[in-house]
Formats: structure tokens, sequence, C-alpha cells
């Protein structure tokens, strides 16, 4: 007998996320307590999305929408695809501000995929849905810890993505200040180097090894863990407000870094009551989601993660 599909509502919750943590250029990333729900249905015939929230009236509302793009490419990776669909998007994450947005909805769409399938979340394991994501957005650095939660390392292999995940400290505190203008990660790709010295990667290697201790085992260590050679100096003249909040925010001991390719910037130890920002930013203090990418409803509950995309936690 060939699959089938579910025929109530399936729901995702995914987090935000931020990638690189400073040395860990395309490869650690932290979940963090914020969350766009997605939901979605199968329907005899069409596309339709409805958006709330951040991106409405903004985002498609049909099937150029990331998350049905993500959900049809997870429904061929099974091999068989619905009439059509409903989808809603409540969405929290601030759009095009280094926090994951994108992530969050390639993720949300291959778990809404995998709960609409019978048996779907066996049929696409873990490491599967990872491989699916990474593929979508480019890299996995985003969508390995939207989908698996805590702090991930992620990498590539020929055969694609793979993830461990850990879990943090109980000192680890983010923080995250959002401007009010958008930044997009290709231009901020664009600005990066092609070489960079030699000097300069072994000691982001430094950084980035020390940077897995300091998150999970002594966050006394996170403001010297956290300084990068690889990315931010080379963006700053993009974004100077950015490059210069980091500045201001280290000057007085705070171990902050650019989230993902910015233009928010992320603080991972507590920020000192009276430091003030200014009235371009938005500041909010998050927890680190430790779950990942929730999906509910259909023949599946599935609030409670198993092991991560590697095979194994750390």
């Amino acid at each position: 007998m060939g699959l089938t599909f579910v025929t109530e509502t399936v729901s995702v919750s995914t987090p935000a996320t931020s990638a690189n943590l400073g040395p860990g250029f395309d490869s650690l990333g932290l979940a963090l307590t914020l969350y766009d729900d997605l939901s979605a249905r199968v329907t005899a015939g069409g596309f339709s999305v409805t958006v709330l929230g951040e991106g409405a009236g903004e985002l498609p509302t049909g099937a150029d929408h990331l998350v049905v793009r993500a959900m049809l490419e997870t429904f061929d990776e099974a091999g068989v695809r619905p009439p059509g669909l409903a989808v809603e998007c409540v969405n929290r994450i601030p759009q095009a501000r280094g926090m994951g947005s994108s992530s969050a909805a390639i993720v949300g769409g291959v778990q809404l995929a995998r709960g609409l399938i019978a048996g779907g979340l066996d049929l696409i394991d873990d490491a599967a849905a990872l491989r699916i994501a990474a593929r979508i957005e480019g890299h996995p650095d985003n969508v390995a810890p939207c989908l698996l939660g805590g702090f991930t390392v992620a990498w590539t292999e020929p055969d694609g993505a793979r993830a461990v995940k850990l879990t943090p400290a109980e000192g680890v505190r983010p923080t995250v200040f959002v401007p009010a203008e958008l930044g997009y990660t290709a231009s901020a790709r664009a600005a990066l180097p092609a070489e960079v010295p030699h000097h300069d990667a072994a000691f982001n290697a430094g950084r980035a090894a020390l940077l897995t201790h300091a998150l999970t085992i002594d966050p006394s260590l996170l403001f010297a863990a956290t300084e990068d050679r690889l990315h931010q100096g080379y963006r700053a003249p993009g974004m100077p407000a950015t490059a210069a909040l980091v500045a201001a925010l280290r000057a007085v001991g705070v171990a902050a870094v650019v989230s993902g390719a910015g233009p928010t910037v992320l603080a991972l130890t507590e920020v000192p009551d009276d430091f003030a920002p200014g009235a371009h930013w938005h500041s909010e203090v998050l927890g680190v989601d430790d779950v990942g990418a929730r999906v509910k409803g259909g023949m599946v509950e599935h609030a409670e993660r198993g092991p991560v995309a590697a095979g194994r936690t750390s």
C-alpha cells in the first residue's frame, strides 16, 4: 500500500536561532526561546498561506512561500505529494535580522511535511530532515539548532549535513538587540574575502574550540571565546551600528557578537542594568530552547526529541 496523508491539522513551533556565535563561522548555532508557530493541513487542491505577525503583507501567500517550498521538497524526498495544502504562519521571529527566520520557515516546512505523511517521522528521520533543511538553506549552522534545540555543532559531509547537540551551561544568558533595519545574508557574505591570513584562521580555530567548552562547561570564558577574525570585521563597514554596539558591549565586559549575518547583536553573558544601547535598538532577554522544532497533531506527538541528527548527543 502506498503512502497516505493524515487528515488532521499538523502544527510545529520553530525557535529563533543565532549562528556563528563569534568564531564558529557556518558551524555553531544556538536555539533561542522565541518562536514561529506554523500549521498545515492537506486540501483537495492548490496552495494557500496565511501569514500573521512578522512578514504579514510582505511574504508570499502561495506555492512560492518558503514553508511550502520546504514542504514540497520533503514530500518529494518521500516520493509523494498531496493535492493541495493550507498553511498558517504566526511569525514572531524578526525577518532578515540574523535570527534564523528563513531557517525557521525551512525547518517548519520539513517538519510539517513529516507530520502530514502517515508514519513520516519514521520514514524521514531527524538525520534526513537535517540534510533536507540544510540543502534548502545552503548551510547547516541555523537549521541544526532550529531542528534540534540547544547548542549545536554542524558540518557537511559528502552525503549532506550532520550535527551534534550539546547542552549550554546554566550561566549562558542570551540577550538580543534587534534594530529596525533589515539585513541580508547574501550581501553580508559578499563582504567576505575569498582568502584569509593563516594566523587569523588559526586564531578562530582556537576560539571556536574554546567556545564549545565555554558554552557548555565554563561560561566565565565566554568573553575570550567569542573573539572572531574571520567575518565580523569584514562585515562591519556594511553595518556600522551593529559593529559599534558589539564594541560597546564588549567594552563593558559582555560577550557580545553579531548574530548570524546581522544586523542583530547577541550577548551571551549578562548585560549591566545601566547599559543603554540607544533608541535604535529593541532588546530582549531570551532563554536557550532545548527542544527544537516541535511537531504536534496528526498521528504524532513529537514534543520530546530523540537522538540528534548525527546519531548521538555529546
